[in-house]
């Protein structure tokens, strides 16, 4: 009768974990777990780091708009020797020996009035590519979010497997015993107390599986997360933030996927880059004004000023070819990001409908794992009433345990399934953000620092004081 208290009890083990895993009463949840890893993650600061040094690029395109202005100064020291013959005879020869300290200083100033519209061009590609960066930046935001969220799930998932296996190897281990005091007294035979070893070593064999794995996936949680997991709460589908079709799906997907946008930027520099090519065809006009001031230039004169605005054409008629080239180049630059926006929108649409299948499927699985489990503990039951009687063996309990565990095992996975498919589906049609998921952490807005450096004229400090 111990044997059968205690497979009663086990029966009940597996609820008993997924209400100890699903309980609301941890500190860290999967919204506050995501938070640490929207601020903290070294991968996503280091792309928000790149988008920093990419709008600077649009300040230096910018200063094809402003003048460029220079300081010169020269200082030497000039010796001169010379003899001058007197031209009424007689002729006397006078000898000139004289040393000056000559030193000028002057400034110029050139701007640029007309160079085939090659400093607008540049500067729209360069707010193309800022854009496309930031875009690119939420294409990592997603991944690290989505990343996050399937760790968090592992963990929890890991855990209650290792609690599960636990108390089937301490079940097991007093079936063993019991099989056992029963052999001695010839109730049962060897081949009972073998059967009920094999039993014990495949669950403790699972164990240390369970154990491993759960290992790695703590150790996966601290590099996403930043923290060792501890105490998290259970975690819901985000379904009510995705589209209820896969047609809405299809259309929130094209309008919002990052991947998509970041290309379509990508298209815009691209055809902006032909434009720049082109302008080396035009003509140029500079205007430059110098003002200078030289002491001592040459022998005789004291000092000398200078001040002179000149305006210059340039009308490029052949230069080699290479321009040519370049804009022909281009153009076939253009048309592969165009048809790299083709190819992503197409996979986008392929990892949407994965997303929204898995999603489907994790639902169904899901609700035959709950009919599974039910089934299982209804046969445990029955068994062990049948075993009462003589109907049953020790062996066909051990039998249904096992069936049991695993069926409790495919429904904490199909848990699992279920809310990291939701996630992904988000994250397919470009939805999976902090802003959405209203994320406990200040959002972070790369037009912040965009509008800081896009006007700066001078400096060398970033606005973070770098």
């Amino acid at each position: 009768m111990r044997v059968l208290r205690h497979f009663a009890g086990l029966a009940l083990s597996g609820m008993a974990i997924l209400l100890v895993v699903s309980s609301g009463l941890q500190a860290e949840t999967m919204q506050s777990a995501l938070g640490r890893a929207y601020t903290g993650n070294p991968q996503l600061n280091a792309q928000r780091a790149n988008v920093r040094a990419t709008d600077e690029n649009v300040p230096q395109a910018l200063s094809g708009y402003r003048p460029k202005v220079g300081v010169t100064a020269t200082l030497g020291e000039q010796r001169t020797d010379l003899t001058d013959v007197s031209l009424t005879p007689p002729s006397v020869y006078t000898p000139l020996h004289e040393t000056v300290t000559p030193y000028t200083y002057g400034v110029t100033a050139t701007q640029t009035l007309f160079n085939g519209y090659q400093t607008a061009n540049r500067t729209r590609a360069a707010e193309s590519q800022v854009s496309g960066a930031q875009e690119g930046l939420r294409v990592m935001e997603e991944t690290i979010l989505l990343n996050g969220a399937t760790i968090y799930m592992d963990v929890l998932r890991d855990t209650a497997l290792v609690r599960i296996q636990q108390s089937n190897v301490a079940a097991l281990q007093q079936v063993l015993n019991q099989t056992k005091k029963r052999f001695s007294v010839g109730d049962v035979t060897a081949t009972d107390v073998s059967q009920a070893q094999a039993q014990l070593a495949s669950a403790e064999s699972a164990l240390l599986a369970a154990q491993a794995t759960l290992s790695t996936s703590k150790a996966n949680y601290a590099t996403i997360i930043g923290v060792a997991p501890e105490d998290l709460a259970p975690a819901t589908p985000v379904d009510r933030f995705s589209p209820t079709t896969l047609a809405e799906a299809f259309s929130v997907g094209d309008q919002n996927n990052p991947n998509i946008t970041a290309a379509m930027y990508g298209v815009d520099v691209a055809h902006l880059q032909v434009k720049i090519n082109e302008g080396a065809l035009y003509p140029t006009l500079v205007i430059q004004a110098s003002v200078q001031q030289n002491s001592e230039p040459t022998i005789g004169e004291v000092s000398l000023f200078n001040a002179a605005v000149n305006a210059q054409l340039t009308i490029p008629l052949y230069q080699g070819g290479a321009e040519y080239a370049l804009i022909r180049q281009s153009k076939e630059s253009a048309e592969q990001q165009r048809l790299n926006l083709d190819l992503i929108r197409r996979q986008v649409r392929a990892n949407i409908t994965q997303a929204w299948a898995q999603l489907t499927a994790a639902k169904g699985v899901l609700q035959k794992a709950q009919v599974e489990v039910s089934a299982a503990e209804a046969a445990v039951n029955g068994i062990r009433k049948e075993l009462v009687v003589g109907e049953r063996t020790t062996f066909d309990l051990l039998n249904a345990q096992q069936v049991l565990v695993s069926a409790r095992t495919a429904l904490i996975q199909a848990q699992h399934d279920r809310v990291v498919a939701s996630y992904s589906l988000l994250g397919a049609v470009g939805r999976l953000s902090a802003q959405v998921l209203a994320l406990p952490t200040k959002i972070y807005d790369p037009q912040v620092h965009y509008h800081q450096v896009r006007d700066a004229w001078s400096g060398i400090r970033t606005p973070s004081g770098k």
